[in-house]
């Protein structure tokens, strides 16, 4: 895979992150929830560290971190935010947005891991992160389909 590529493709993954790093640390604000706090201050802090694995891997290829964050994601904190403010702090409602954001990285890996040609360390980094985004996503839904049955 071209250098400019991989760069790209490191950098939408590292941005994804950075997102959801955000929404999981709003999110946290807004519930009162002490289990959802515990769950949301986890995967805030496995974002993170996700993100200095892959940046980690873009020094070890020579390609650079970009420092801006997406337009998409700022909208998504908003609205985990703007959800709080407007449901009480629902459980559910929180539980759903940051499903969706789950359903957000899930795709971004996905495509990350289609791509041919990707050098072996960052792949590797890569399929390990998106078991976890994965797993992630399911204890989300989990949560969030048992919030709608109380």
């Amino acid at each position: 895979m071209e250098a400019k590529a991989t760069q790209a493709l490191a950098n939408e993954l590292i941005e994804t992150l950075k997102d959801g790093q955000k929404g999981y640390a709003e999110a946290m604000t807004d519930v009162e929830d002490a289990d959802l706090k515990e769950i949301f201050k986890k995967y805030a802090a496995q974002r993170a560290s996700y993100i200095t694995e892959l940046e980690d891997q873009m020094f070890k290829l020579d390609l650079k971190p970009e420092e801006e964050s997406s337009v998409t994601g700022t909208i998504h904190r908003a609205f985990i935010n703007l959800k709080g403010i407007v449901t009480s702090k629902d459980r559910h409602s929180i539980l759903a947005e940051c499903e969706r954001g789950e359903d957000y990285a899930k795709k971004t890996y996905q495509t990350a891991l289609k791509a041919q040609d990707l050098p072996a360390g960052l792949k590797a980094v890569i399929e390990k992160q998106y078991q976890g985004v994965q797993q992630g996503h399911d204890e989300i839904r989990d949560l969030r389909d048992a919030s709608a049955k109380k």
